[in-house]
């Protein structure tokens, strides 16, 4: 593997450990869950939103394939990146808790 391929795998893993840890917190706060949710309820959050945050932290990654020339716009593509990364993290919590905390 190059150093770029490298690059990317470990900009997905550090996204995908982001949202496993904010989950996380949700999800193992709950002492006693509605019945209704079923014994498993954790796994989907647990799955789903690590690796939807894991796309999102992607974003970080194209600010290094643009390599814009001026300062101006390598802090308005970081901007954009952290703002991509925030969004799709919120679009995994709720598609993760949806139809059980997120309700």
């Amino acid at each position: 593997m190059n150093n770029s391929s490298i690059s990317v795998v470990k900009i997905i893993l550090t996204g995908g450990f982001i949202g496993l840890i904010i989950v996380s917190v949700f999800v193992f706060s709950v002492k006693n869950p509605p019945e209704a949710w079923g014994p498993n309820w954790r796994l989907k959050p647990l799955i789903l939103t690590p690796a939807i945050s894991a796309v999102g932290a992607l974003s970080f990654y194209l600010k290094d394939l643009i390599l814009p020339s001026q300062k101006f716009y390598k802090g308005l593509i970081a901007i954009a990146s952290v703002l991509i990364f925030l969004f799709v993290l919120w679009i995994g919590i709720v598609l993760g808790l949806n139809e059980t905390l997120w309700d």
